[in-house]
C-alpha cells in the first residue's frame, strides 16, 4: 500500500477511534472538580469589643491595625450556607488537649475583664479564633460544635454541592507569648490523630470526601486525580471535603509521615505539584501571571483554592480586580470575607463576591464539560 493511502487509512481510524471517546467524555458525568463556589474566609469570625481592639493594638505595637486588618465579622454558618449560599468555610484551629488553654487571653488580662466566659473554653479539644490572645472572638469555640452546625445544615439540604472546609492549623503569636500569653503545644502526630478523630467523631465516612476515595489502585493521589479525576458529583452531593489550609512544612509533613497518599486521613493537603500527595493546592493571589497558572492546574486536574479580596483593602478600594481574576480562573473555591450585599457598607463600598448570574455554585469555566453547561441547576434549590 501506498504510504500516503497508509498514512490516510491510519488517521481515519485514530479519528473515528478518538472522536467518539473525547465526545463521551464532553457528554459525561460531572465531576467534583468541574464546579466553581464561594466560600468565607475566618467563617468562624466575630470582632471584639472597641477596647479589645485598641488593647490589641497596644500590645501588638502597630497602632490602627486591628481597624485596618481585622475589623470584620461573619453569619453564623448556619447563616453563610443558607442564605448566603456559601459552599466553602475556613476554620482556624489551636490544639487544646487538657481544655483551658486559651480561656484567659492576654488582651482580656490587661483589661481586667477576666477570663472568657463560656465553658467550652475550658474544656478539652480543638478550639477556633483567629489569634490566641489577641482576636478569639468566635461563633464557635470548639471544632466539634463548629462541626456539628456544618452536618445539621448538611443533613437538611441533602442535594448541595460538596462542601469545602479548609482548616488551618495554626501556632500561638510570638508577640503574645513573649508578653505572658498562651503557648500552643505543637501540631504533631498525636495532635493531628485527635483533629482527624474530632472530625470522624462528627462526620461518617459516607459523608465525607477523603483521599482514600480519590486514590486508585497502584497510582499515588496525584496520578489518580490526574489520569483518572476526581468523584462524579452526582456520587458526592450532600459530602464535605477537608483541606489543610497550611503550606507545605512541619504540620504537613507530620500529616504524610508513613502516608505519602494520605491514606487513612481525613484532610487533603496543600501540597507541591507533583508530590504523591498533590490533588489541593492554594493559591491565594491570582492576579496577574496568577491568573494562567491557576488556570492550568484546574485543567491539568488539581483542586484549586483562591482568594476574591484581602480585608480590608480590597473593599476600601472599591477594587474588584482580584474578584474578577479569581473567578476567571477556574479556581473551584474562592474565599471571601464579603459574600453579602450590605457587608462592605461601613467602609463606603458596595463590594461584594458573587458567582457571575448568582446562585451557590457554577459550571467551572475553565474546565467544565458540555454536561455540565446544559444543566439547569447544579442545586435543586439554589438557594435555601
Amino acid at each position: 500500500m501506498p504510504f500516503r493511502r497508509l498514512a490516510l487509512l491510519l488517521a481515519f481510524v485514530v479519528a473515528v477511534t478518538v472522536a467518539p471517546a473525547a465526545a463521551e467524555a464532553e457528554r459525561g458525568p460531572v465531576r467534583m472538580n468541574e464546579v466553581q463556589v464561594l466560600g468565607t474566609h475566618n467563617s468562624y469570625k466575630r470582632e471584639t469589643s472597641p477596647a479589645e481592639q485598641t488593647a490589641y493594638d497596644q500590645l501588638i505595637g502597630k497602632p490602627g491595625d486591628y481597624d485596618e486588618y481585622l475589623l470584620y465579622s461573619h453569619a453564623s454558618i448556619a447563616n453563610q450556607l443558607g442564605r448566603q449560599g456559601m459552599r466553602g468555610l475556613e476554620l482556624d484551629l489551636f490544639p487544646d488537649p487538657q481544655g483551658g488553654r486559651y480561656a484567659d487571653p492576654l488582651v482580656r488580662r490587661r483589661l481586667g475583664l477576666g477570663p472568657l466566659p463560656d465553658p467550652a473554653w475550658q474544656r478539652p479539644g480543638t478550639k477556633v479564633l483567629h489569634v490566641a490572645d489577641l482576636d478569639y472572638n468566635t461563633t464557635c469555640v470548639e471544632l466539634t460544635t463548629c462541626l456539628r452546625q456544618v452536618k445539621a445544615w448538611s443533613d437538611g439540604n441533602p442535594d448541595h454541592v460538596p462542601l469545602l472546609v479548609m482548616l488551618e492549623l495554626k501556632g500561638t503569636d510570638r508577640r503574645a507569648v513573649e508578653q505572658g500569653g498562651a503557648q500552643a503545644p505543637p501540631w504533631d502526630g498525636t495532635a493531628l490523630d485527635a483533629l482527624d478523630a474530632e472530625i470522624r467523631s462528627v462526620f461518617g465516612e459516607r459523608d465525607m470526601v477523603t483521599p482514600d476515595d480519590v486514590a486508585r489502585r497502584g497510582l499515588t493521589l496525584e496520578e489518580s486525580v490526574l489520569r483518572s479525576g476526581w468523584p462524579r458529583l452526582g456520587d458526592v452531593r450532600g459530602q464535605v471535603a477537608f483541606l489543610m489550609d497550611n503550606d507545605p512544612g512541619p504540620a504537613s509533613a507530620a500529616y504524610l509521615a508513613g502516608r505519602p497518599n494520605l491514606e487513612g486521613r481525613v484532610l487533603f493537603t496543600n501540597a507541591r505539584p507533583g508530590t504523591p500527595d498533590a490533588a489541593f493546592v492554594k493559591r491565594n493571589d491570582p492576579l496577574g501571571a496568577n491568573t494562567a497558572e491557576i488556570a492550568e492546574l484546574v485543567r491539568k486536574g488539581y483542586l484549586v483554592r483562591t482568594r476574591s479580596d484581602v480585608p480590608l483593602r480590597t473593599v476600601t478600594a472599591n477594587d474588584t480586580s482580584m474578584l474578577e481574576a479569581a473567578l476567571a480562573s477556574g479556581a473551584q473555591l474562592i474565599s471571601t470575607d464579603f459574600p453579602e450585599v450590605g457587608m462592605s457598607a461601613r467602609y463606603g463600598s458596595d463590594f461584594v463576591a458573587e458567582l457571575p448570574g448568582g446562585g451557590v455554585a457554577r459550571c467551572n469555566p475553565v474546565n467544565a464539560r458540555a454536561s455540565c453547561r446544559r444543566l439547569p441547576s447544579l442545586e435543586p434549590s439554589d438557594r435555601p
